[in-house]
């Protein structure tokens, strides 16, 4: 009998329509910030979906007007024990899960419909991505750059830890699962666990960060981790968020050797985060024009999906877009 061919994805067909490489946002919480918002909280971005859930739809909309394929919604830190924590109830704290999603979607859709009379746009209609941060996002104390949550987590407590959130945002309905700033293989197996075990028909990437460069931050090397997620065709892509612009391209060749799965990169401006002074340390920090210039080698590298992370705004996936839009 002949192999049955897989039907594509949407995640798949965009990254074909868009030439070969599509674009996610930007940084999400500084955005927010730049428009007033104060987000000096354990919930972080996640707080505005209490506060000021209008703010973050005009947020997805600067993103699509700066050419992103993709959105990735407010809920990285958006997790039920951190709702609970702040005294709302798990149906408030599910409610507003699934606001992250709706609003995206809502931006989404009224970006692409704004367009539908405008035959010269170059814009692709985006897909939503339900943002998962890690364990240690939840925890709020710089963890996911750590990569040890210590002896008393597990396989378990983590799949555990994750399983309601990721019920509620598959059922609001996004057509990508983001898990992001994954620090260390056993989280990573986590996530693939479940998607099995909750028979999830979304596709996903999963994004590990990266302190040195060259491994996860627990110091695991890559291949260890990716030989956990080349076993499951529920994640489609695989890549790196948060972690220093500069540290891209060698990730990229690296990754092209260990998965056949698409590989997705979304760098920080190069800026550190310091989880206990909750402020960013100066670094080699990338200009736009820089993120222009090094998008197209990203892209040349392998990388089939490419943005912004923390510290990165819409003038920055603009400038990706046309970079990446230039005819050759």
């Amino acid at each position: 009998m002949g192999n049955i061919k897989r039907e594509t994805t949407l995640l798949e067909d965009l990254i074909k329509n868009a030439g070969g490489c599509a674009i996610t946002d930007g940084g999400f919480a500084t955005q927010l910030e730049r428009h007033g918002a104060s987000i000096n909280d354990p919930l972080w971005s996640a707080l505005c979906l209490i506060k000021d859930p209008n703010l973050i739809k005009k947020v997805h909309l600067e993103y699509l007007e700066a050419g992103a394929d993709i959105l990735v919604t407010s809920s990285y830190q958006a997790t039920l024990p951190g709702f609970l924590s702040k005294g709302l109830s798990i149906e408030e704290g599910e409610e507003l899960l699934e606001r992250s999603v709706k609003l995206a979607i809502e931006a989404r859709d009224s970006f692409w419909n704004s367009l539908k009379s405008n035959l010269g746009h170059k814009h692709r209609r985006a897909l939503v991505a339900a943002s998962i941060g890690s364990y240690g996002a939840y925890l709020a104390d710089g963890s996911e750059y750590k990569g040890c949550y210590g002896p008393d987590v597990n396989l378990e407590k983590l799949k555990d830890f994750h399983r309601r959130r990721l019920q509620v945002l598959v059922k609001a309905g996004p057509d990508i699962l983001a898990f992001e700033t994954i620090p260390n293989k056993l989280e990573a197996q986590a996530c693939v666990e479940l998607l099995e075990e909750e028979r999830v028909k979304i596709p996903s990437w999963i994004c590990f960060t990266s302190v040195d460069g060259e491994n996860a931050p627990s110091g695991e090397r890559f291949k260890d981790c990716l030989d956990v997620i080349n076993k499951s065709d529920k994640v489609i892509a695989v890549g790196i968020n948060c972690a220093p612009p500069h540290f891209m391209e060698n990730l990229i060749s690296k990754f092209k050797l260990l998965t056949k799965k698409a590989i997705v990169v979304y760098p920080n401006s190069g800026e550190i985060w310091d989880g206990k002074a909750k402020k960013w340390l100066p670094s080699k920090c990338f200009n736009d024009d820089n993120f222009g210039v090094h998008a197209k080698k990203w892209r040349d590298a392998g990388a089939k999906i490419i943005g912004g992370c923390c510290r990165t705004t819409p003038s920055t996936i603009e400038v990706i877009s046309k970079a990446l839009r230039e005819k050759s």
